[in-house]
């Protein structure tokens, strides 16, 4: 139950951010903003990381892969795209795809067991699902 409270606190502050990202954008630039948003999470991040106890940075560096040292560059295309999305479609329809993209990353990921992610069976009703969701984005333009 929490997993899903929390998920949908998740998928409610990123409608409402990227609507505050796409707004910032028209009264700056593009990477202004961008760079505006990364900076002020570093920020909240340092101060929980202060707050919390200052764990061991160089404890980041210990991972096996290290690719996975790239989420704060995925997180600035992320913050790209979602504010380009929303300004070409508006929000509600870029969430819809942004959403789905996510699905279908997500359940290839799991299927395929990338990134140390346990390895699921694929399911055809899963993939139903999606295709579903595929046509809802476009019941939902028209």
């Amino acid at each position: 139950m929490w997993g899903i409270l929390i998920a949908l606190v998740s998928g409610a502050l990123m409608s409402v951010q990227g609507v505050f990202n796409t707004e910032l954008t028209k009264s700056s630039s593009l990477w202004i903003a961008n760079s505006w948003v990364q900076l002020t999470a570093f920020f909240v991040c340092a101060a929980a990381w202060f707050s919390t106890g200052k764990q061991n940075v160089m404890e980041l560096f210990q991972v096996s892969h290290k690719y996975m040292l790239l989420g704060g560059v995925l997180g600035a295309f992320i913050t790209l795209t979602v504010i380009q999305s929303m300004e070409r479609l508006g929000p509600a329809q870029a969430v819809l795809v942004i959403v789905v993209s996510q699905i279908a990353v997500a359940y290839l990921i799991e299927v395929f067991g990338l990134f140390g992610v346990e390895q699921v069976v694929f399911e055809g009703k899963k993939l139903l699902g999606l295709l579903l969701a595929i046509g809802g984005i476009f019941i939902f333009q028209h």
